[in-house]
């Protein structure tokens, strides 16, 4: 018997082997209704987050302490009460009673140093007797005037609480057009409020805003009572102080300007350290507009004519002339004003400026000793105020 089923043992060892095997590997062959289940991962991964953080609470949390509500006040007797205007009340007048704080303007600042150091817009305390400040905690405090400078709209006041928050100053220079740019201030004395946009553009001037323009543009939403505030970075960091806004409306429209933290540094450092600002001067007005340079046969686009030499001034001592148009300044070919009038108000007094001139076509060197630039005087450069069709533009106003 074992002769006949022993060649039969390998053969179906074999079969067997065979078919475990095309099961394993070919399991629709045996038309089974159990399939195989595909696996699922055991966690499903989240989509990579954006670069840039999904808010920007953490920086908010760390400047707005430091800004603060600046309220001017100012002293009126009942002679200067606005009834005073209107004859029928002036017939029944009583005698002046006490005088009465009025408010005269609402802004806000920007704490900058834990010994109570403040930054706002010198158009925000202008002709103000009593300045009160309201910190984002909820105190209130009387600040004193350490010095203003309206030539850049900028002043500095002192408090004296404990405690006090500083803002972290960042350097201006390293901003960029399309940065992300928070602006914080007390808008229509609705309380503190946080804007956002983006920086869209970086050394706008010829507003006619002020004496030197530097100005940061953004469209963050700023509005009356946002003069003086802060415009931060995404970190915190101010990178401007709030000053004005184009507007047809006196409400934002997405222009706004904010005056750059080097420039504010500048001058707080000067107020603080010597109770003004001390600038560069040359002593004369010149114009980068086309039809002047016409007049006096210049054809170049962008000339720089000299239109006023002050008396006795550093210019005037140096030889120059009204009518000479200026072609360099320290060996640098005058492309931009703006750069110009910076450059020569940062400039030492008692320094030497060099300048070009072309006077009828001959090609003259003035060596100018710079003066002590007097308060309250124009530019060396005139803005231009009119567009190409003629019409005059709505310059930018305060907030």
């Amino acid at each position: 018997m074992r002769r006949f089923l022993a060649p039969l043992i390998w053969p179906a060892i074999c079969g067997v082997l065979l078919a475990l095997l095309l099961v394993d590997h070919v399991p629709q062959l045996i038309g089974s209704r159990d399939r195989a289940i595909p696996q699922v991962p055991a966690t499903i991964q989240a989509p990579a987050a954006p670069n840039g953080p999904a808010g920007y609470a953490d920086a908010v949390a760390r400047a707005a302490p430091a800004v603060v509500t600046v309220s001017s006040m100012k002293q009126l007797s009942g002679e200067e009460t606005p009834l005073m205007n209107d004859p029928f009340y002036r017939q029944f007048r009583r005698p002046p009673t006490n005088a009465t704080e009025q408010p005269i303007n609402l802004g806000s600042g920007v704490i900058v140093s834990a010994e109570g150091y403040i930054l706002t817009n010198n158009h925000v305390i202008r002709s103000a007797d009593e300045i009160e400040v309201t910190l984002a905690d909820g105190r209130t405090t009387t600040a004193s005037v350490v010095g203003t400078d309206p030539d850049t709209d900028l002043a500095v006041l002192k408090i004296s609480l404990d405690n006090l928050p500083a803002i972290t100053l960042a350097d201006s220079t390293h901003i960029r057009t399309g940065d992300i740019a928070l602006a914080i201030g007390n808008p229509f004395n609705v309380g503190q409020t946080v804007t956002s946009g983006i920086i869209s553009a970086v050394g706008r001037a010829r507003l006619g805003l002020s004496a030197y323009e530097n100005f940061i543009q953004t469209d963050a939403s700023i509005n009356p009572g946002n003069s003086g505030g802060a415009l931060v970075n995404a970190e915190g960091a101010l990178i401007g102080i709030n000053t004005a806004i184009f507007s047809r409306s006196g409400g934002s429209q997405g222009i706004g300007f904010a005056i750059p933290t080097n420039v504010a540094r500048s001058v707080l450092e000067d107020i603080v350290t010597q109770g003004q600002v001390v600038r560069g001067w040359l002593g004369i007005e010149a114009q980068q507009e086309m039809p002047l340079a016409r007049s006096l046969n210049f054809n170049t686009p962008g000339s720089v004519v000299v239109t006023s030499v002050v008396p006795n001034g550093p210019a005037a001592s140096a030889g120059v002339r009204v009518g000479d148009r200026i072609l360099e300044i320290d060996g640098a070919p005058l492309l931009d004003p703006n750069a110009a009038i910076n450059e020569i108000a940062d400039a030492h007094p008692g320094t030497i400026i060099a300048l070009i001139l072309d006077r009828g076509g001959r090609r003259l060197e003035a060596r100018i000793t710079v003066g002590v630039r007097p308060p309250n005087l124009p530019t060396i450069f005139n803005p231009l105020q009119s567009n190409d069709s003629g019409e005059q533009n709505a310059p930018p106003a305060h907030p």
